[in-house]
């Protein structure tokens, strides 16, 4: 078991997608640790794809997190309600990143769930354990990742850092991203990698 180093991010932004299928995402909090094995991803790579915040280069307050060292955090709202957890990826200054789609609770799971609903795991309904993680926005809340994690050394930190157990999947699907219908051809990249 090793903790992931800044080698494993500075790299292909797809690669890194795939490969993070299987490893394991731990948060630290005053509550405990809480972890979950990372199930579905997507790549966003910024020098040609329109779905990337920083399409182009695009610099902006939002978006300067993703022109950092590869292994930062980058965490961003969205409809102004919900956090998306990604990894830099690249070199520093190349705007690239995986998005973080879905977890399967490993560690900590009670707390994830009074985080998201207010209860513990034995109180919630089927529909809500079917549901847990499998989404950005999911996981977030679940973790309790706001923009203050924004910018974390995932290669240090001891808040929040990536795990690879020697666990491989035995198999990994590919499929189009979702939720980019903006992003004109960008919209048919097979870059969305799940179990």
């Amino acid at each position: 078991m090793a903790r992931l180093t800044r080698d494993f991010f500075d790299r292909d932004t797809v690669t890194a997608a795939r490969e993070l299928l299987g490893k394991y995402l731990l948060r630290r909090t005053e509550e405990g640790l809480m972890a979950g094995r990372i199930t579905e991803t997507e790549a966003y790579v910024g020098r040609m794809d329109k779905a990337c915040h920083a399409y182009g280069y695009k610099r902006t307050a939002r978006t300067e997190t993703l022109f950092a060292q590869p292994g930062t955090a980058y965490l961003y709202l969205i409809y102004g309600m919900y956090h998306c957890l990604n990894f830099v990826t690249e070199p520093e200054g190349q705007p690239s990143a995986v998005l973080l789609r879905g977890l399967e609770p490993a560690e900590g799971a009670e707390q994830m769930a009074r985080n998201r609903f207010g209860y513990g795991l034995f109180q919630m309904t089927a529909y809500q354990k079917k549901n847990f993680l499998n989404g950005p926005g999911k996981i977030c809340q679940a973790l309790d990742l706001t923009r203050a994690q924004n910018g974390l050394d995932l290669t240090v930190s001891q808040e929040l850092f990536l795990w690879d157990a020697g666990e491989r999947p035995d198999a990994i699907h590919t499929g189009k991203r979702i939720g980019i219908d903006y992003a004109e051809e960008a919209v048919e990249f097979p870059w969305r990698f799940w179990l």
